[in-house]
Formats: C-alpha cells, structure tokens, sequence
C-alpha cells in the first residue's frame, strides 16, 4: 500500500503542517534534485508526486492569503494603500 503524499515519508514532514516559507524551499529543493537527472523510476515519480502536492499546498496557502487581504481592504476604513521603496521604505500614497 502506498503512502500517501500529503503524510511524512522518510524525514519529510506532512505537507499540510508546512508553511508556505517551508513548502516553497521544499518545492525548490525537490525540483532541483529532479533536474540533477539519473534518479531511479521510483525516487523521480515519489518526488513528482510530492511535487506536485507541494506546488497544490503553495497554491492553496496564497489563494487564502489573497482573500484575508481582499477581506481586509473591504471592510470600512480599510487599508491605504502605500508604496516600497527599492531599500523596504514605506511611501505614503
């Protein structure tokens, strides 16, 4: 039976309980372990997989981040839009 990949396999923790700092430098890591090439069939489809259900996570964590922001700026006296500066700097707009 096989292992589910949102479930830890190995030292790898369940995807869900990533965050998506976390999620994303594992998804870097995994595609760049796929690009090395010459991995066994097995390895190359486990890290698709997890691949996949890492980008699935990310995707996920940023649709929910976008709408509490758009919540955020909906409600009365919401938020004002500000501008960065290339050093981090806040602009009034």
């Amino acid at each position: 039976m096989r292992t589910p990949v949102t479930e830890s396999t190995d030292s790898n923790p369940p995807i869900a309980d990533l965050t998506f700092d976390d999620a994303l430098a594992e998804l870097q890591r995994t595609i760049a372990e796929l690009e090395t090439g010459g991995l066994p069939l097995e390895r190359t489809l486990a890290l698709h997989e997890r691949g996949a259900a890492l980008l699935e996570h990310c995707e996920r964590l940023l649709r929910s981040a976008e709408l509490r922001m758009r919540q955020l700026v909906a409600k009365p006296g919401g938020l004002e839009a500000v501008e960065l500066t290339p050093e981090g700097a806040v602009e009034e707009g």
